[in-house]
Protein backbone atom coordinates (compact mmCIF):
# COMPACT_ATOMS: atom_id res chain seq x y z
CA UNK A 1 0.00 0.00 0.00
CA UNK A 2 1.42 3.43 -0.84
CA UNK A 3 2.12 5.59 2.12
CA UNK A 4 0.35 9.05 2.02
CA UNK A 5 1.33 12.25 3.77
CA UNK A 6 -2.13 12.88 5.71
CA UNK A 7 -3.05 16.93 6.64
CA UNK A 8 -6.17 15.49 8.36
CA UNK A 9 -7.19 17.92 10.99
CA UNK A 10 -4.21 20.00 10.74
CA UNK A 11 -3.74 23.52 11.04
CA UNK A 12 -1.75 24.20 7.75
CA UNK A 13 -3.02 27.90 7.26
CA UNK A 14 -3.10 29.18 10.68
CA UNK A 15 0.45 27.77 12.13
CA UNK A 16 2.42 27.52 8.66
CA UNK A 17 1.24 30.17 6.25
CA UNK A 18 0.04 32.67 8.81
CA UNK A 19 3.49 32.55 10.10
CA UNK A 20 5.40 35.30 8.51
CA UNK A 21 5.59 32.82 4.67
CA UNK A 22 4.29 35.91 2.78
CA UNK A 23 7.90 35.86 1.11
CA UNK A 24 7.10 32.34 0.12
CA UNK A 25 3.44 33.40 -0.99
CA UNK A 26 4.80 36.06 -3.28
CA UNK A 27 7.75 34.08 -5.11
CA UNK A 28 4.97 31.29 -5.91
CA UNK A 29 2.66 33.44 -7.17
CA UNK A 30 5.39 35.10 -9.58
CA UNK A 31 6.11 31.71 -11.01
CA UNK A 32 2.64 30.55 -11.51
CA UNK A 33 1.94 33.73 -12.99
CA UNK A 34 4.30 33.34 -16.09
CA UNK A 35 3.78 30.02 -16.02
CA UNK A 36 -0.13 29.47 -15.90
CA UNK A 37 -2.24 29.76 -18.51
CA UNK A 38 -4.80 32.85 -17.50
CA UNK A 39 -7.56 31.46 -19.05
CA UNK A 40 -9.50 27.42 -19.82
CA UNK A 41 -12.52 26.14 -19.36
CA UNK A 42 -11.55 23.53 -16.59
CA UNK A 43 -8.57 23.69 -14.08
CA UNK A 44 -7.48 21.21 -11.28
CA UNK A 45 -5.51 22.12 -7.92
CA UNK A 46 -3.85 18.51 -6.41
CA UNK A 47 -3.23 19.17 -3.20
CA UNK A 48 -5.52 22.68 -2.72
CA UNK A 49 -5.70 22.73 1.14
CA UNK A 50 -7.67 25.69 2.29
CA UNK A 51 -7.50 27.34 -1.12
CA UNK A 52 -4.35 29.81 -1.12
CA UNK A 53 -4.00 30.20 -5.08
CA UNK A 54 -7.75 30.28 -6.08
CA UNK A 55 -7.39 33.85 -6.96
CA UNK A 56 -5.21 33.07 -10.10
CA UNK A 57 -8.12 31.18 -11.28
CA UNK A 58 -10.32 33.80 -11.68
CA UNK A 59 -10.79 33.21 -15.04
CA UNK A 60 -11.61 29.39 -15.68
CA UNK A 61 -15.12 28.29 -15.82
CA UNK A 62 -15.18 25.00 -13.52
CA UNK A 63 -12.28 25.06 -10.72
CA UNK A 64 -11.43 21.43 -9.07
CA UNK A 65 -9.84 21.78 -5.65
CA UNK A 66 -8.23 18.10 -4.37
CA UNK A 67 -7.24 17.23 -0.89
CA UNK A 68 -6.66 13.99 0.59
CA UNK A 69 -7.62 15.82 3.84
CA UNK A 70 -11.50 16.82 4.24
CA UNK A 71 -10.62 19.02 6.94
CA UNK A 72 -8.55 21.33 4.59
CA UNK A 73 -11.05 21.55 1.98
CA UNK A 74 -14.00 22.15 4.78
CA UNK A 75 -11.89 25.43 5.66
CA UNK A 76 -11.40 26.20 1.41
CA UNK A 77 -15.25 25.83 1.89
CA UNK A 78 -15.84 28.12 4.54
CA UNK A 79 -13.28 30.33 2.56
CA UNK A 80 -14.57 30.45 -0.66
CA UNK A 81 -18.57 30.45 -0.02
CA UNK A 82 -20.90 28.57 -2.04
CA UNK A 83 -19.76 29.72 -5.65
CA UNK A 84 -20.76 26.80 -8.06
CA UNK A 85 -17.22 27.52 -9.97
CA UNK A 86 -15.78 25.78 -7.19
CA UNK A 87 -15.59 21.95 -7.07
CA UNK A 88 -14.09 20.25 -3.70
CA UNK A 89 -13.15 16.83 -3.59
CA UNK A 90 -10.93 14.34 -1.51
CA UNK A 91 -9.21 11.86 -3.06
CA UNK A 92 -5.25 10.85 -3.39
CA UNK A 93 -3.02 11.71 -6.63
CA UNK A 94 -2.45 7.59 -6.96
CA UNK A 95 -6.41 7.32 -7.67
CA UNK A 96 -7.79 10.22 -9.30
CA UNK A 97 -11.60 10.18 -9.84
CA UNK A 98 -11.86 11.77 -13.13
CA UNK A 99 -12.42 10.68 -16.72
CA UNK A 100 -9.78 11.12 -18.99
CA UNK A 101 -8.92 14.71 -20.77
CA UNK A 102 -11.12 16.37 -18.85
CA UNK A 103 -9.12 19.56 -17.66
CA UNK A 104 -7.55 22.04 -19.83
CA UNK A 105 -4.96 22.78 -16.64
CA UNK A 106 -3.41 21.40 -13.66
CA UNK A 107 -1.42 22.96 -10.69
CA UNK A 108 0.09 20.91 -8.26
CA UNK A 109 2.39 22.73 -5.23
CA UNK A 110 4.45 21.73 -2.11
CA UNK A 111 2.78 18.66 -2.90
CA UNK A 112 5.46 16.39 -5.05
CA UNK A 113 7.93 16.21 -1.59
CA UNK A 114 4.99 14.14 0.29
CA UNK A 115 4.76 11.78 -2.41
CA UNK A 116 6.67 8.14 -2.74
CA UNK A 117 5.61 6.81 -5.97
CA UNK A 118 6.00 9.95 -8.73
CA UNK A 119 6.28 8.07 -11.75
CA UNK A 120 2.61 6.80 -10.70
CA UNK A 121 1.51 10.00 -9.56
CA UNK A 122 2.47 12.29 -13.04
CA UNK A 123 0.57 8.95 -15.14
CA UNK A 124 -2.68 10.24 -12.77
CA UNK A 125 -2.45 13.69 -13.74
CA UNK A 126 -1.37 13.47 -17.62
CA UNK A 127 -4.19 11.07 -17.98
CA UNK A 128 -6.48 13.77 -16.43
CA UNK A 129 -5.33 16.55 -18.93
CA UNK A 130 -6.62 17.27 -22.25
CA UNK A 131 -4.24 16.62 -25.18
CA UNK A 132 -1.70 19.41 -25.03
CA UNK A 133 -2.93 20.47 -21.75
CA UNK A 134 -0.91 22.42 -19.29
CA UNK A 135 0.56 20.88 -15.68
CA UNK A 136 2.10 23.57 -13.48
CA UNK A 137 4.20 21.89 -10.98
CA UNK A 138 6.85 22.44 -8.15
CA UNK A 139 9.15 20.35 -6.58
CA UNK A 140 11.49 20.30 -3.75
CA UNK A 141 15.47 20.02 -4.88
CA UNK A 142 17.93 18.27 -3.19
CA UNK A 143 20.80 19.75 -5.14
CA UNK A 144 20.21 23.58 -3.70
CA UNK A 145 23.08 25.75 -2.75
CA UNK A 146 22.85 25.31 0.97
CA UNK A 147 22.93 21.85 0.96
CA UNK A 148 25.79 21.46 -1.87
CA UNK A 149 27.23 23.76 0.71
CA UNK A 150 26.83 21.65 3.63
CA UNK A 151 27.92 18.57 2.06
CA UNK A 152 31.15 20.36 0.96
CA UNK A 153 31.67 21.00 4.46
CA UNK A 154 30.63 17.72 5.62
CA UNK A 155 28.24 18.97 7.77
CA UNK A 156 25.57 16.54 5.90
CA UNK A 157 26.04 12.67 4.92
CA UNK A 158 23.78 12.92 2.38
CA UNK A 159 25.05 13.95 -0.88
CA UNK A 160 23.17 16.48 -3.14
CA UNK A 161 24.58 15.39 -6.51
CA UNK A 162 23.15 12.07 -6.38
CA UNK A 163 20.14 11.21 -8.60
CA UNK A 164 18.43 9.03 -5.78
CA UNK A 165 15.50 11.19 -3.90
CA UNK A 166 15.98 11.58 -0.84
CA UNK A 167 13.33 11.23 2.08
CA UNK A 168 14.76 13.21 5.49
CA UNK A 169 12.06 12.88 7.06
CA UNK A 170 9.19 10.36 6.85
CA UNK A 171 7.09 11.26 3.58
CA UNK A 172 8.77 14.78 2.86
CA UNK A 173 11.48 14.48 -0.32
CA UNK A 174 13.85 16.16 -2.31
CA UNK A 175 14.48 15.40 -5.71
CA UNK A 176 17.16 16.07 -7.71
CA UNK A 177 15.85 17.93 -10.58
CA UNK A 178 17.71 15.85 -13.17
CA UNK A 179 16.15 12.63 -11.82
CA UNK A 180 12.77 14.78 -11.87
CA UNK A 181 13.32 16.12 -15.33
CA UNK A 182 13.53 12.46 -16.90
CA UNK A 183 10.24 11.25 -15.15
CA UNK A 184 8.32 13.83 -16.89
CA UNK A 185 8.39 12.30 -20.56
CA UNK A 186 8.30 8.99 -19.24
CA UNK A 187 5.08 10.28 -18.17
CA UNK A 188 3.84 11.32 -21.25
CA UNK A 189 4.61 14.80 -20.62
CA UNK A 190 6.84 17.61 -22.35
CA UNK A 191 8.73 19.88 -20.13
CA UNK A 192 8.52 23.80 -21.53
CA UNK A 193 9.46 25.64 -19.41
CA UNK A 194 11.64 25.19 -15.72
CA UNK A 195 11.66 28.49 -12.77
CA UNK A 196 13.88 28.45 -9.41
CA UNK A 197 12.34 29.93 -6.66
CA UNK A 198 12.90 30.65 -3.32
CA UNK A 199 16.28 32.27 -3.56
CA UNK A 200 16.29 34.00 -0.36
CA UNK A 201 14.78 31.46 1.84
CA UNK A 202 17.04 33.08 4.58
CA UNK A 203 15.74 34.01 7.96
CA UNK A 204 18.04 36.67 8.07
CA UNK A 205 16.95 38.45 4.31
CA UNK A 206 13.50 37.99 5.72
CA UNK A 207 13.96 40.06 8.72
CA UNK A 208 15.83 42.97 6.61
CA UNK A 209 13.97 43.05 3.84
CA UNK A 210 10.02 43.14 3.09
CA UNK A 211 8.60 40.47 1.34
CA UNK A 212 7.78 42.32 -1.26
CA UNK A 213 11.08 43.24 -2.45
CA UNK A 214 12.28 40.33 -1.88
CA UNK A 215 10.05 38.17 -4.18
CA UNK A 216 10.47 40.97 -6.47
CA UNK A 217 14.40 39.92 -6.97
CA UNK A 218 13.23 36.42 -6.65
CA UNK A 219 10.99 36.50 -10.20
CA UNK A 220 13.65 38.76 -11.67
CA UNK A 221 15.86 35.28 -11.29
CA UNK A 222 13.77 32.74 -11.69
CA UNK A 223 14.28 32.38 -15.24
CA UNK A 224 17.92 31.09 -14.67
CA UNK A 225 15.36 28.05 -14.23
CA UNK A 226 15.92 27.40 -17.51
CA UNK A 227 19.61 26.74 -17.26
CA UNK A 228 20.63 25.79 -13.96
CA UNK A 229 18.84 24.82 -10.84
CA UNK A 230 20.35 25.64 -7.59
CA UNK A 231 17.29 26.66 -5.36
CA UNK A 232 15.22 24.46 -2.98
CA UNK A 233 12.17 24.80 -4.73
CA UNK A 234 11.80 24.33 -8.42
CA UNK A 235 8.86 25.02 -10.81
CA UNK A 236 8.34 23.36 -13.99
CA UNK A 237 5.95 23.55 -16.44
CA UNK A 238 4.85 20.54 -19.41
CA UNK A 239 2.09 19.64 -21.42
CA UNK A 240 0.37 16.48 -22.25
CA UNK A 241 1.46 14.82 -24.97
CA UNK A 242 -0.99 13.08 -25.97
CA UNK A 243 -3.05 12.29 -29.22
CA UNK A 244 -6.33 14.20 -29.67
CA UNK A 245 -9.33 12.33 -29.20
CA UNK A 246 -13.04 13.02 -28.34
CA UNK A 247 -14.37 15.10 -25.62
CA UNK A 248 -13.92 13.54 -22.27
CA UNK A 249 -17.33 11.61 -21.38
CA UNK A 250 -18.54 12.54 -18.05
CA UNK A 251 -16.96 13.82 -15.24
CA UNK A 252 -16.16 12.05 -12.64
CA UNK A 253 -15.06 8.15 -12.62
CA UNK A 254 -14.86 5.49 -9.63
CA UNK A 255 -11.42 5.34 -8.45
CA UNK A 256 -11.89 1.93 -7.31
CA UNK A 257 -13.33 0.32 -11.05
CA UNK A 258 -12.92 3.17 -13.47
CA UNK A 259 -16.38 3.38 -14.33
CA UNK A 260 -17.71 6.85 -15.43
CA UNK A 261 -21.65 5.64 -14.46
CA UNK A 262 -22.97 6.87 -11.55
CA UNK A 263 -26.09 7.91 -9.82
CA UNK A 264 -25.79 11.23 -7.66
CA UNK A 265 -28.20 11.86 -5.04
CA UNK A 266 -28.38 14.84 -2.41
CA UNK A 267 -25.80 12.44 -0.05
CA UNK A 268 -23.39 10.30 -2.79
CA UNK A 269 -22.12 9.22 -6.05
CA UNK A 270 -23.73 5.47 -6.59
CA UNK A 271 -21.12 3.47 -9.14
CA UNK A 272 -23.67 1.59 -11.11
CA UNK A 273 -20.92 -0.77 -11.67
CA UNK A 274 -18.94 -1.49 -8.44
CA UNK A 275 -22.09 -0.53 -6.36
CA UNK A 276 -20.15 1.67 -4.13
CA UNK A 277 -21.75 4.76 -2.26
CA UNK A 278 -19.21 7.81 -2.51
CA UNK A 279 -20.43 10.17 -0.41
CA UNK A 280 -21.27 14.45 -0.79
CA UNK A 281 -20.96 16.16 2.41
CA UNK A 282 -21.51 19.73 2.75
CA UNK A 283 -20.71 20.27 -0.96
CA UNK A 284 -17.65 18.06 -0.36
CA UNK A 285 -17.03 14.83 -2.71
CA UNK A 286 -15.23 12.16 -1.00
CA UNK A 287 -13.43 9.78 -3.08
CA UNK A 288 -11.47 8.89 -0.70
CA UNK A 289 -13.75 6.42 1.49
CA UNK A 290 -16.62 4.76 -0.42
CA UNK A 291 -19.38 2.97 1.42
CA UNK A 292 -19.05 -0.24 0.09
CA UNK A 293 -22.51 -2.25 -0.55
CA UNK A 294 -24.03 -4.98 1.84
CA UNK A 295 -23.11 -8.53 0.90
Amino acid sequence: MTRICNYEGSRYRTDFWNQNRRYEDLRERIAMTHMLPPTGRRILEVGAGFGRMVDMYDKYETVVLLDYARTQLEEARRYLGTDSRFVFVVADVYHLPFVPNLFDTLVMIRVMHHLVNVPAALQQLQAALRPQGTAVIEFASKHNIKAIARWLLRRQSWNPFSLDPYEFVELNIDFHPAWMKQQFPEAGFEVQAVRTVSHFRLPLLKKLFSPRLLASIDGLVQPTGRWWQLTPSVFLQAAAKKESGPPPDGFFMCPACGSAQFNKTTTAMLCLFCKRHWPIEDGIFNFREPILPPR
